[in-house]
């Protein structure tokens, strides 16, 4: 089947946060429906949508290009040369895009991201210096960034010479593998340094690529995509001086990107030679653990089954070796917990989990050893008697007729999954001794991800149409709530008659509706699940992305809870439960 003649390397998805509006299932159908081999993905600052896109893609037969755009550093110059604003240029950061061509590439390009997130100065947006590009270079190409990269950012500023010399600076650091971006979404500044950027090319022998930075679908999503930004920016539709984006910032057709590029087809052409050399594929992985240190010529197997029979023997001397039990009657009470315990280390054995186990019995006995208020334990993980006899759980498995298969079953292979409260003011404690105990690279937090949902969409856009708050609000109070299970805005107009009257009487309340239903499901922002830790085998920045919740100094995962299991991280739940907190003081 013939294949388009164009591929985007420039999509923002919904995971650039409050600023693109293309779920990666819309984007993967979009280049099924316009046969496009391969697609971009280039994320503002983060790569949350790598393994999720890439496993999506690859299902729909459609090449997954990983990218990621990112803030590079301006350099700070001294003397005339610096340009017209003064004796230097202020410390800023412009966007550039980097494409990963191999494993070598991601893993450098996991290595940058965990730099801008982790490294850059509080307050600041995150980027990257050179210094950190020239390190991590190898197996990515980059591009320019358009009139707001770097290079174009200078030429705007009247400072040829300074853009030549950054240009090869840039081609030096990514030998063969740095293309100069144009773009035509019909903005001044690309008029004003496109004929400039061609110099260059010309001159310096340096590759040209087209690109269209998509934010949305199609020209139908335009207002309300403008509508998305002033909710991320807190301004009104009204504002003069905002940030705008034009309709042509959509998801264009390969037609319509020859049409509109057809004076340089050469342009167009390395689109594909790009897709060419990004064949590269964000797999999932089996689950990792960290090694438990058993000591000397000892296994992980050997150290829970001794572990598990000595403390079932403690568990036992509570329950049965008590004054008036004959021996007999000793070994007939035993003797279920003692085959039951053979069963369930049998089966943990033989599917790989004795890590997991010792690993959790570890942070709390510590916990314990701590004066820290642990829970009695709940869900599925209470019915193991390696658990209770590991003092993970206080719950006697077989007095209460409780199942280990719910929990752990060979024939439904997944990873064990211990819910564990601690107390809630303390619970940050536990975290930082298995920080200090596995290492605070190999340690981090799980992203999730806040939607726009039906009511808070209705606010959010009611608010940037400017409407008056007690009318939004008796709109939103139209919409079902249902916290368990939020409908949506569709499933509200259907249920709510009153609803659809007041959207087809008042066209400003009809607006609302429309945008706020285009808008609704997308991703407003990043935040750290309430319980949800990964421990890695190795430093987590070799794995997966990392992030930074701003509110915290502890490294956070940038797949989320369902991506970073795939991924090949195992999560443990450390719940703080107010309840403890309370029993305790009192």
């Amino acid at each position: 089947m013939a294949h388009a003649d164009f591929v985007h390397l420039r999509v923002h998805t919904a995971y650039s946060l409050s600023e693109g509006a293309i779920p990666v299932s819309e984007l993967v159908e979009l280049c099924r429906s316009r046969k496009m081999p391969a697609v971009g993905i280039t994320d503002t600052n983060n790569l949350f949508g790598a393994l999720e896109f890439a496993s999506a893609a690859a299902k729909a037969g459609v090449q997954p290009i990983i990218g990621c755009q990112l803030n590079l550093t301006r350099e700070k110059k001294e003397g005339a040369a610096a340009g017209k604003t003064g004796n230097s240029i202020e410390p800023d950061a412009d966007p550039m895009v980097f494409l990963v061509q191999n494993e070598t590439g991601y893993h450098n390009l996991l290595k940058l991201v965990r730099y801008a997130y982790l490294e850059t100065e509080d307050g600041a947006d995150p980027q990257i210096p050179f210094s950190q590009l020239e390190k991590h270079a190898e197996g990515l190409i980059a591009l320019t960034g358009g009139p707001s990269g770097p290079v174009g950012k200078l030429l705007l500023d009247a400072q040829e010479e300074a853009a030549r010399e950054l240009l090869g600076k840039l081609a030096s650091i990514f030998k063969g593998r740095l293309y100069i971006e144009l773009m035509r979404h019909n903005l001044e500044e690309e008029k004003q340094t496109e004929p400039e950027f061609l110099d260059l090319a010309y001159e310096m022998k340096l590759p040209i690529v087209a690109t269209n930075e998509a934010f949305f679908s199609d020209g139908a999503m335009h207002e309300a995509h403008d509508a998305l930004i002033c909710i991320a920016e807190g301004t009104y539709i009204s504002t003069r001086e905002r940030r705008r984006l034009t309709p042509d910032h959509g998801f264009k057709s390969a037609s319509e990107m020859r049409a509109l590029f057809s004076d340089l087809p050469e342009a167009l052409n390395n689109t594909l030679v790009i897709a060419k050399r990004t064949a590269f594929m964000v797999e999932a992985r089996d689950p990792i653990l960290p090694p438990y240190d058993c000591g000397d010529g000892r296994t992980e197997e050997d150290e829970l089954r001794q572990q598990a029979v000595e403390g079932l023997d403690n568990r036992l001397k509570t329950i049965i070796y008590t004054e008036g039990m004959t021996e007999e009657e000793q070994t007939k009470t035993a003797d279920p917990y003692r085959k039951r315990l053979e069963f369930e280390l049998k089966t943990i054995i033989d599917m790989g989990y004795p890590g997991y186990f010792l690993i959790v019995s570890d942070f709390i006995h510590w916990s314990k050893q701590q004066g820290i208020p642990v829970g009695p334990g709940r869900g599925s993980g209470a019915g193991s008697v390696v658990a209770w006899s590991l003092l993970i759980t206080d719950l006697d498995p077989l007095r209460w007729g409780l199942l280990f298969e719910r929990f752990l079953n060979p024939e439904r292979v997944s990873m064990p999954d211990f819910d564990i409260d601690f107390c809630q003011e303390r619970r940050d404690e536990v975290i930082r001794y298995v920080q200090q105990k596995y290492g605070r690279d190999h340690v981090a937090q799980i992203i999730t991800f806040g939607k726009l949902q039906a009511r808070a969409v209705l606010r959010d856009v009611g608010r940037v149409l400017e409407m008056p708050y007690g009318y939004v609000d008796k709109i939103c109070k139209l919409v079902p709530s249902n916290p368990a299970n939020p409908p949506s805005l569709e499933e509200a107009l259907k249920a709510e008659p009153q609803l659809r009257k007041m959207g087809k009487d008042d066209p400003v309340v009809g607006k609302l509706l429309n945008i706020g239903g285009k808008l609704e499901g997308l991703y407003r922002h990043a935040s750290t699940h309430a319980a949800g830790v990964v421990i890695g085998d190795r430093p987590l920045d070799e794995l997966i992305p990392l992030y930074r919740d701003p509110r915290s100094d502890m490294p956070v995962t940038g797949f989320n809870m369902k991506y970073v299991e795939s991924a090949g991280l195992v999560k443990f739940d450390f719940l703080g439960l107010k309840t403890l907190t309370v029993l305790d003081k009192a």
